[in-house]
């Protein structure tokens, strides 16, 4: 007890340190998930392809620039033929990051290694003051 008492200040560091390096898993960037300026790096740099998850109400609402609206529900049969290349990265967009996060998975499965979320969703990518179209 006397060294906590002692070194009161060392161990609040520490912890703080400590949140501040899981902040992001908790915020729910976890594995498969990138930032918004991630995300335009791979859209420039790997010509990487937005597909936007939202049911098409929302998607003519706002969405990211030339991304592609696929359904969560539709999104098996539709993908592979809107995305041929299974080498090219796919970047998945939905209103928060939680659709896209749970379509991983079915997007995996399809045989798309190079699969990642937009952590955040369409917020973060507003968030970021990156541009946005309107069906």
């Amino acid at each position: 007890m006397k060294f906590i008492l002692d070194n009161w200040m060392l161990i609040l560091v520490a912890l703080s340190a400590g949140g501040m390096l899981l902040w992001p898993m908790l915020n729910g960037a976890g594995p498969g998930a990138l930032t918004a300026d991630g995300a335009v790096q791979l859209m420039n740099r790997e010509k990487a392809v937005v597909i936007d998850i939202c049911e098409p109400a929302e998607y003519a609402q706002a969405h990211v620039v030339g991304a592609k609206n696929i359904p969560m529900g539709q999104l098996a049969d539709k993908l592979p033929g809107a995305v041929k290349n299974k080498a090219l990265p796919v970047i998945l967009v939905c209103r928060s990051g939680a659709r896209s996060s749970r379509a991983l998975g079915i997007v995996k499965k399809l045989g798309y290694e190079n699969v990642q979320s937009l952590s955040g969703g369409l917020g973060a990518w507003r968030s970021a003051n990156l541009p946005i179209e309107k069906a």
